[in-house]
């Protein structure tokens, strides 16, 4: 999130000793040889969050397949108590690259950054000042709008939903998105289309406060669905999960929108997902391990920016909707992104990456 960062509530604080242990896929990085160590501290949601930490770590294991002399390695965050001594081991590992996947890691990664000017960090959904941190942000707003307009066009009962782990950037920025894709079908197409758990003006709506835990999930989304919601995207990480599970047993009686990574390779709840809010964190972080490797400098400003334009987002195949999606909706879908793509259209956010 961070689709989408993950977040630990009722301040959970954990020794020294149990934040970070290096997990089976440590292959010794950082040991100071020849090879250039790529090491990655995930946030709270764990490696397998489905999202944005999955997202980020496939990146890396991308790069290693091109450039054989890197070598990878992460640690997972269990609280955000964890964030500071997990990136101040890999300092202390010497590795090459860090990378800290994010928003929530900002402040962390800012602190430990200014400490160590001469290390190389890396950070997924923040920017922040240290110029040795490079930022690779995602203007998910555009391809949030795309699923707010298709979900509006595949509505039956005229309203959908959409919710969040917590009420921060890197989330919000898909429900922006997403209400006004709503409010442009139902201009474009003079419909009344209600889009539920989300006031862009105001800046309030529906969170589960929590990216992991399903249960919390379900009951949010559930909650858009008894006030008449028959597609709800959530934005919540692994807690989005007990919604789309939810939906899939549902019979169709309600579908998902999912968001990060294809829901259809990420999830067991295909039947249910109409279609993906994509960042592609991968291709941004296997891009800055390979130049990092090559010796390239990595310039903070403007760092990387995924938009619809560059396929740094972007909407997923429909899969199993493939056939239910009608082929007016699909080609205006199109003409939207190339709308967007070409400024003829314009996305805004008060969550967009500055």
């Amino acid at each position: 999130m961070r689709v989408v960062s993950a977040l630990a509530v009722g301040g959970l604080v954990l020794g020294a000793a149990a934040c970070g242990e290096a997990p089976e896929e440590d292959t010794g990085a950082g040991s100071g040889g020849e090879k250039f160590s790529a090491c990655m501290v995930t946030d709270v949601g764990g490696i397998d969050d489905k999202s944005f930490n999955t997202s980020a770590w496939k990146g890396l294991e991308a790069a290693k397949a091109e450039n054989s002399n890197i070598e990878t390695k992460y640690v997972a965050s269990k609280a955000e108590a964890d964030y500071e001594p997990n990136l101040t081991q890999y300092v202390n590992q010497k590795c090459d690259f860090i990378l800290a996947v994010g928003g929530l890691m900002g402040t962390a990664t800012s602190k430990i950054a200014a400490a160590n000017p001469e290390q190389q960090f890396g950070i997924v959904d923040a920017k922040v000042p240290e110029a040795n941190v490079y930022p690779m942000q995602f203007d998910t707003a555009q391809a949030g709008f795309l699923a707010g307009y298709l979900a509006a066009g595949m509505s039956k009962s005229k309203k959908v939903g959409t919710y969040g782990g917590m009420k921060i950037p890197p989330v919000t920025i898909f429900m922006d998105g997403f209400v006004d894709g709503v409010a442009h079908y139902n201009k474009t197409k003079n419909a009344s289309v209600t889009a539920l758990g989300w006031d862009k003006a105001t800046q309030n709506g529906s969170f589960t406060n929590d990216f992991v835990k399903q249960d919390e999930g379900k009951k949010v989304g559930d909650a858009l669905v008894a006030q008449g919601a028959d597609i709800v995207m959530p934005v919540a990480g692994g807690a989005g999960l007990g919604t789309t599970a939810a939906a899939q047993a549902s019979g169709g009686k309600f579908n998902t929108i999912w968001v990060d990574v294809d829901g259809c390779e990420s999830t067991p709840n295909c039947p249910a997902i109409i279609s993906t809010v994509v960042k592609n964190i991968p291709d941004a972080v296997k891009e800055a391990v390979l130049k990092a490797a090559n010796g390239e400098k990595l310039e903070p400003n403007p760092g990387y920016l995924g938009n619809l334009s560059n396929n740094g987002v972007s909407l997923a195949p429909f899969h199993e909707f493939d056939s239910k999606v009608p082929a007016e909706l699909k080609a205006e879908l199109d003409k939207l992104k190339t709308d967007i793509s070409g400024g003829a259209i314009t996305v805004t956010s008060a969550a967009q990456p500055k």
